[in-house]
This record gives structure tokens, C-alpha cells and sequence, in this order.
């Protein structure tokens, strides 16, 4: 309630940002987030609780080379995904979303899901905490879902939060223009050192943005 979000540096670290969360009571679906969705929509949600039985090194490896790519080298290893995903002793979060699209396998077998990305999550009764996405980055322009999946993958985490009755779903830190990709959404607000403040119009004067 004051603007701090859960870090990944160690167990019960957080730090003060300017947060930003959706009030889900205020939040509807604009036109923009359900284009998204059609565009997006045989990716299928799914909601795991951490630690992650299933771990595998493919994805620590996923999420390794999405970061290298996105923020360059060094930025998240396979080994810190490995640990926030798996030992509760040094991790923060507590529910895994992955997301999938289903494929056919032969016709006499039934479809198979194909993972394409995830999101360290924390939640509780109240809130959902939605950060260190990754996800199978586009070969090309064309493949059109996969340039979506980013943005796919938040506006489904939204819908499912709002239908699990949470109160907010917070974004993580609003600092810089990249960021602006946060704002499509209804029911904004964010955190200004005070208190709470729904004006996004004077959120993006901070940034320059207007």
C-alpha cells in the first residue's frame, strides 16, 4: 500500500518504486485489450503454485535468452529463474502462470499444449503481483500472435485476477517511456511517493510523455 514491490535479490527484500496497479473493481475491458485477446487467443492461461515441480532447463534458458535479448546481456540468469522458481527459502513469489497454445499432435491423440511463456507471480487473497515475464520471442514481423504475446500475456493475467475476485493487480514500477505499454489499461493507479493517484495524464508529464 505504499508503493513497495517484492524483489528478486532475496527473501523478504523489497524496495520503494513508483508503483503502478490496477484497481480490478474499475477495470474493463477497453476495445484495444480485446483485440489483443482475439489476437492472442489460443494462448491458454494457466495458474501453478511455486515452488514449481516441473522446473525444467528449458526454461531458465527461455528466460535467459528473453532477457539478454529485451535488456541486454547479464540481466537475469537461468540460475536466478531456477532458484526464484523452485526454492521457497530465497524466493519472494509464490504462484507460476504459464501460458501455452494448444497444437494437434496425430489424429488419434488428443491436443498437446506447447509452452511460449511464464510469469513469476506473488498473490495473495487481495492482490496479484505481476512481474518477471518472459516468453518465446517473434522470429519475424509475420508471426503476428508472437509479437503479441507480451502484451497477450498481461491482459489475460488481468481477466483471471478479475475473475478470482482480487482487489489489485499491481504492474511493477512505471520509470521509463518503455513502460508506457502498462498505461492501456482501465482502473490505473500509481504510487507518488504520498499516495495513490489515478491522474495518469500527470504520470506521463513526468516522463515527458505528453
Amino acid at each position: 500500500n505504499q508503493g513497495y514491490v517484492f524483489t528478486r535479490t532475496g527473501k523478504g527484500d523489497l524496495y520503494q518504486t513508483r508503483s503502478l496497479r490496477i484497481d480490478l473493481n474499475k477495470f474493463e475491458l477497453s476495445s484495444e485489450n480485446r483485440r489483443i485477446l482475439r489476437k492472442t487467443e489460443d494462448i491458454k492461461l494457466e495458474a501453478l503454485s511455486l515452488p514449481y515441480a516441473s522446473y525444467d532447463w528449458k526454461i531458465g534458458k527461455l528466460g535467459k535468452d528473453f532477457y539478454d535479448t529485451k535488456f541486454g546481456d547479464h540481466t537475469f540468469s537461468a540460475n536466478k529463474i531456477k532458484e526464484l522458481m523452485t526454492d521457497k527459502e530465497k524466493s519472494n513469489f509464490n504462484l507460476l502462470l504459464t501460458f501455452s497454445t494448444v497444437i494437434p499432435t496425430t489424429k488419434e491423440e488428443s491436443l498437446a499444449q506447447s509452452p511460449v511463456g511464464y510469469a513469476i507471480c506473488y498473490q495473495n487473497l487481495e492482490i496479484l503481483h505481476y512481474c518477471y515475464p518472459f516468453y518465446q520471442l517473434p522470429i519475424n514481423k509475420e508471426q503476428e500472435t508472437m509479437v503479441n504475446i507480451g502484451i497477450g500475456m498481461m491482459t489475460k493475467a488481468i481477466a483471471w485476477a478479475k475473475e478470482q475476485n482480487k482487489k489489485y493487480f499491481y504492474l511493477g514500477s512505471f520509470q521509463r517511456p518503455a513502460d508506457t505499454y502498462k498505461l492501456q489499461f482501465t482502473g490505473l493507479e500509481w504510487w507518488d511517493q504520498n499516495t495513490w493517484n489515478a491522474d495518469v495524464a500527470f504520470l506521463k508529464q513526468q516522463l515527458n510523455l505528453c
